[in-house]
Parts: structure tokens; C-alpha cells; sequence
């Protein structure tokens, strides 16, 4: 295949992501103490890709501040601001000026863990493809609900795709992580601004390109993955992301933690204080947090601004 660039859409507000949303971008939230997106960024750049392309909005000189022009991650990034917000649809469309090969396009408020994606190139190479969807087969039928569903046939071959399905008939989830030809382009043109929404959604897209006879598949691919919209699923993913690494703690540079405060199952931003000798469990500390409180925390997200209690929410869940 011809050289393959990618598309970070990082440009929505993600006002359920309250009072997160009022001081950081959503792709820029901290998890283990990397900034959501970078992920991503190293996930394209494992798979060759060295060209990204980052579709910015709220908050998004943050972003760029923050990963300047990729060279520190071994990439070439390059920005595009989207003036307005209007769906997933309208923010892609933005790049047909740049583009000009097949591109990965990825959600910036997603945290996922995938394996052998470059099985979706081959598959777009083999089957002459002009899409290919990440999905993955989800026990969980809220989480269907909150996503889109995908029905195929026996083949992989995609008929069908639904957003955010009251009824669900498939365990087909689509993980907003998409591999697209060029002929994707044409199909967002056409594509109509929803009722519900008032947003042009991908999935009118793809729904688009299957109607036209284009060959559009599956790839089952993603083996966890989280929609970042509620506060508590930072927490989520800042836990899973240290268990996948072995860890039961990490304590960011330049963070001061009291000897006597007792962490377990904890990330500690860069440069955070604990002053008092309290037990940490199950919590996330952001960078410049000074922590005063002589209570302990369990299930807690501290930042400089706020702390949000995330006890209700069931540990470890997968969305």
C-alpha cells in the first residue's frame, strides 16, 4: 500500500467531561501521566506512520503547546483547527486539501488496546477496500448503545452500520478507529446533518460508501477500549493502564510524597505534593496538584482544581 498517513480528531469540547472540560482539552487528560492522545500518536508511529495529522478546536493550543511538532515523539505533526463543531463527518472532511493516500482515523477522546493492526491495511490492500472499521466484540450492550453497531455478512463485508442503537442486534461494536480511502471524501460531501445531532456523523458516511457498493469491512482488532465522556472514566483507564504495566503505583518527576503516605493503586502527576502521611488507594493525582487534605482517598481524581469522588462507579469497568 501507498504510504499511509493519520488523523487524530481531537477537536470537541466534551461539556459531560465537566468540570474536566473547563481546564483541559479531553485528549490532553492525563493517563499514567501521558497525555491521552500521545497514545494514540505512538500507536500510528509503531505501525510506520510518521505524518499526523491532529484536528484541534476546544483548548487545542494546548495540545499543540504541549506535543509542539511531533519531533520529541518521532512524528510530524500538523495542525488543523475546526472552526465549528459539527460531527465527527464534517471535522474528517476538513482534510481533503492534505490528504492524498489512505489515512488511519482515530477519536482523540479514545483510550484503547489493540493488536495487529496492521491485519486492517492488509485486509484494505486485499479486498480492495474502501474502509476498514476496528471493532470489537462487546459482552456489554450499554456499551453498544453508547458507540455504534456494525452488521455484516459471513465475509467481514460491512452492510450495515447504526449509531447509537436503542435495539441492539449485534455484538459488533465500532471503537471509533477507522482505516479510509480516499473515496471517503466524496461520501462526506454527501452526507446530511442529523436531526438528533445536528451533526454530519461517520457512520451516515460509511453507511454511504456501503450503499455505493464499496467494498467496506470489519477488523476485530481492539481488545479494550474506553470512550472518555464522564470524569470517572479517566480514573478507569489511568487503573487499567497501570495494571497492564505491572504496576500498583507511579510517582510522575518532581512529585513530593510525604514518607509516611501509604499509595496503592495510584498515579501521582509530575511535580504533585502529598504533604500528610495518608493512604492513597485506587486514585489519580494530576501534575501540580498539592494535596493538603489530612482525610485518605479511595477512588478519587485530584487536580489543582477540583477533587471528584468516583466511588459509585464500579472499578475496573469496561465501557
Amino acid at each position: 500500500m501507498e504510504k499511509l498517513v493519520a488523523v487524530i480528531l481531537a477537536a470537541g469540547k466534551g461539556t459531560r467531561m465537566h468540570p474536566f472540560s473547563d481546564f483541559y482539552p479531553k485528549p490532553g487528560l492525563p493517563i499514567c501521566n501521558k497525555p491521552l492522545i500521545q497514545y494514540s500518536i505512538e500507536v500510528f508511529r509503531e505501525l510506520g506512520i510518521r505524518e499526523i495529522f491532529v484536528v484541534i478546536g476546544h483548548l487545542g493550543h494546548e495540545l499543540a503547546q504541549a506535543l509542539g511538532n511531533g519531533a520529541a515523539l518521532g512524528v510530524k505533526l500538523r495542525y488543523i483547527e475546526q472552526a465549528k463543531i459539527l460531527g465527527i463527518a464534517s471535522a474528517l472532511g476538513q482534510l481533503e486539501p492534505y490528504v492524498s493516500s489512505p489515512m488511519f482515523v482515530v477519536l482523540g477522546d479514545i483510550f484503547f488496546q489493540a493488536g495487529n493492526l496492521s491485519s486492517m491495511v492488509d485486509r484494505m490492500d486485499e479486498r480492495k477496500a474502501g474502509a476498514v472499521l476496528a471493532v470489537k466484540h462487546e459482552t456489554d450492550p450499554e456499551s453498544i448503545r453508547r458507540n455504534f453497531t456494525v452488521h455484516e455478512d459471513q465475509d467481514g463485508r460491512v452492510q450495515r452500520v447504526i449509531e447509537k442503537p436503542r435495539y441492539v442486534h449485534s455484538n459488533v461494536k465500532g471503537c471509533g478507529l477507522y482505516l479510509f480511502g480516499l473515496p471517503v471524501f466524496d461520501a462526506i460531501r454527501r452526507t446530511p446533518r442529523t436531526a438528533m445531532r445536528d451533526e454530519y456523523e461517520i457512520t451516515d458516511t460509511i453507511q454511504i460508501m456501503v450503499d455505493d457498493g464499496l467494498p467496506v469491512f470489519t477488523a476485530d482488532v481492539v481488545k479494550w477500549d474506553v470512550n472518555l465522556t464522564a470524569p470517572a472514566d479517566v480514573l478507569t483507564c489511568n487503573l487499567f493502564e497501570l495494571r497492564r504495566r505491572g504496576l500498583d503505583r507511579l510517582v510522575g518527576s518532581g512529585a513530593v510524597v510525604h514518607p509516611g503516605a501509604r499509595l496503592k493503586n495510584v498515579v501521582i502527576g509530575e511535580r504533585a505534593t502529598i504533604e500528610h502521611p495518608i493512604a492513597i488507594t485506587d486514585s489519580v493525582i494530576f501534575p501540580d496538584t498539592v494535596v493538603t487534605s489530612e482525610a485518605d482517598f479511595e477512588r478519587f481524581i485530584v487536580t489543582p482544581e477540583v477533587q471528584i469522588d468516583c466511588r459509585a462507579i464500579a472499578l475496573g469497568k469496561n465501557h
